[in-house]
């Protein structure tokens, strides 16, 4: 394999790639990204080969340092922007891998009390700030099967934007199973982002997320979705959880976007309670190579002016045009904390009921000081290998929950994953400029004798 076009880690501030012919350079200190020429390209493979030493100096000689735009301090505070509510922590599914060990954490099925759920609310939003945007998530468990304290905790998430002039966007994971019209209704008129957990069409849906009796789930939940999938404001999609038993990823795609999902994303199980349906590190490779047929399928219904709800692909391009630069791989324990049924504070939904993510409770709110622990202990700098990986800064260091449970077993896909992106991004921006708001990175052209364009700052 010739050198640009391999992801792996050749040095920590510099990435060659080709794309159509052309050479580009991806540089993760703010995520700039460059087309360059053969001199620019030969010289940083010069200094990459002859031990890196000289990288730096040879970015500087072509106009192409900067500041860093990541320090090592995390910040000594978040203010608390998304909320994520387990609103129930139990469900009526059987799930082979489930992070929640069958919805209720390890501990006995409960629902979250209607007093907690308004407390929690309040706690989001009664300092929220006139035109400032909030998030309330509501997972499970199947939250569902606590219909009357989510409809609760909107009502009173309404009251606050009107007293505050604030905006939240209302958010649901759902297994679909209980899914009904009025639900669908309600979703729709307050613009719920909807996320359906399928893991494939048919068979291959049922062999992982059963009832608890062992029945299928996949025809109840086609039935149940069906006013759903025709409403107009509400957004949603499918998130497909990946075994080693439902690695056909083109026909799972296919056929959930044919049944009227806006787009489908895939996740690899890479860390469940005890291991069962984890992948193993070799199976990695098989799913990279279907991700990638994928993102073919996708750029070229792009390229040609369609719509393709690949969101792997589709997220990843905007990042990437962003000029996306992160020390973290999301907002947990920052800017987003989850609650869980009984009020104790997390950095996140899969952590609830975790000692290893807590961060304080409702009534007290957000332990700083735990949150700074654990933002200086989580620092992408703070990682290994993550300091030596051009990916550090598109990745952040990878999932909290499957790092810290299982290690680094994913980190070639990632590197495979974001290139493979990366190329897409390079052949689409002239095809597409339309898919790309003003205001992002572009690609510079890099010369010799011209300044280098299209840096995000």
């Amino acid at each position: 394999m010739s050198a640009r076009f391999d992801p792996s880690p050749r040095h920590p501030e510099v990435h060659l790639f080709e794309a159509q012919g052309v050479t580009h350079l991806f540089l993760p200190n703010g995520s700039r990204l460059y087309e360059v020429d053969d001199e620019v390209a030969g010289a940083l493979e010069a200094a990459i080969e002859d031990g890196g030493a000289s990288v730096s100096s040879t970015l500087e000689r072509y106009g192409l340092a900067a500041p860093a735009f990541v320090d090592d301090a995390p910040p000594e505070a978040y203010e608390t922007r998304a909320l994520s509510l387990a609103i129930s922590q139990k469900c009526n599914l059987g799930c082979t891998y489930c992070y929640a060990e069958g919805g209720s954490f390890g501990e006995a099925p409960r629902n979250m009390p209607l007093d907690v759920a308004l407390k929690a609310v309040d706690s989001l939003l009664s300092n929220a700030k006139a035109n400032e945007r909030y998030t309330l998530a509501f997972l499970g468990g199947e939250p569902l099967t606590n219909r009357a304290v989510l409809r609760a905790a909107v009502a009173r998430a309404l009251e606050w934007t009107g007293a505050t002039g604030c905006r939240v966007n209302f958010s649901i994971t759902t297994n679909g199973t209980l899914v009904t019209a009025e639900d669908a209704s309600f979703f729709e008129e307050f613009g719920f982002a909807v996320t359906v957990s399928l893991d494939g069409i048919g068979e291959a849906h049922d062999r992982q997320r059963p009832f608890k009796n062992g029945r299928g789930s996949f025809d109840r939940i086609r039935a149940r979705l069906a006013p759903l999938l025709s409403a107009e404001r509400a957004d949603v999609t499918a998130r497909v959880t990946v075994t080693s038993q439902n690695l056909e990823l083109k026909e799972t795609l296919e056929g959930l976007l044919a049944l009227g999902f806006r787009g489908v994303g895939f996740s690899p199980m890479l860390k469940s309670p005890r291991g069962v349906g984890e992948m193993p590190a070799a199976e990695l490779i098989r799913f990279l190579q279907e991700m990638m047929a994928c993102g073919r399928a996708c750029e070229a219904r792009l390229a040609a002016g369609e719509t393709y709800g690949f969101l792997n692909l589709l997220t990843a391009l905007q990042q990437i045009h962003r000029g996306t630069h992160r020390p973290y791989p999301c907002g947990a324990g920052a800017g987003y904390v989850a609650a869980s049924a009984d009020g104790v504070l997390y950095a996140c939904h899969r952590f609830v009921g975790d000692d290893v993510g807590a961060m304080g409770s409702i009534a007290d709110g957000v332990n700083r000081r735990r949150q700074f622990e654990w933002l200086t202990a989580r620092h992408v700098h703070q990682q290994e290998p993550c300091r030596s990986c051009w990916a550090r800064y598109m990745c952040g260091g990878g999932c909290h929950h499957e790092v810290i449970g299982r290690g680094r077993v994913a980190c070639d896909y990632i590197r495979g994953w974001l290139q493979v992106c990366l190329q897409a991004y390079a052949r689409l921006l002239p095809l597409r400029p339309d898919l790309f708001p003003r205001g992002g990175q572009g690609l510079g052209l890099h010369a010799p004798s011209a300044e280098a364009l299209g840096s995000h700052r």
